[in-house]
């Protein structure tokens, strides 16, 4: 196959930076991301009266949603750049993966507030052992299935 546009391929591959490159990228949008998701929960649960149970993992699903769904948009905007984009597919898989990390994310919270002791903390170390979780499923499944880049024989 003769490409017609010599600088396509160059475009493609200047828009993805690399393994190294997406971690650092994934890392900063989800701090960002990390930052509104955990904002959102401490309103919710401190300034909205959701602190208890079963408030407490409806305020913890609001709140993975909100961050998660802007880091979606931002990681495929800067950090997934190069991967595909086959509208429906891509949009399907990306429901599936969050629909998964949003369980895995609402459970493991809810473990680690049946497992830590009470504290002043407690809320904020849940969600942080909880969104960690979460957090590593998403990259790995964002690069390698749902922003993958194609491969040559795609090409």
């Amino acid at each position: 196959m003769v490409a017609t546009d010599p600088q396509a391929d160059t475009a493609a591959a200047q828009s993805t930076p690399g393994l190294v490159g997406q971690l650092i990228r994934f890392a900063l949008i989800g701090g960002f991301c990390a930052l509104i998701d955990l904002g959102t929960y401490t309103l919710l649960t401190q300034l909205a009266g959701m602190a208890a149970s079963p408030w407490v993992d409806i305020a913890r699903a609001i709140s993975f949603i909100v961050g998660t769904t802007t880091a979606f948009f931002l990681n495929r905007k800067f950090t997934f750049a190069g991967g595909r984009r086959d509208g429906k597919a891509q949009v399907g898989s990306f429901v599936l993966l969050y629909t998964v990390t949003f369980f895995v994310a609402v459970g493991v919270n809810q473990l680690m507030l049946q497992v830590l002791p009470e504290s002043a903390w407690q809320h904020t170390l849940c969600w942080a052992v909880s969104q960690a979780t979460a957090t590593v499923i998403n990259f790995v499944m964002l690069k390698w299935v749902v922003f993958r880049e194609p491969s040559t024989e795609e090409n």
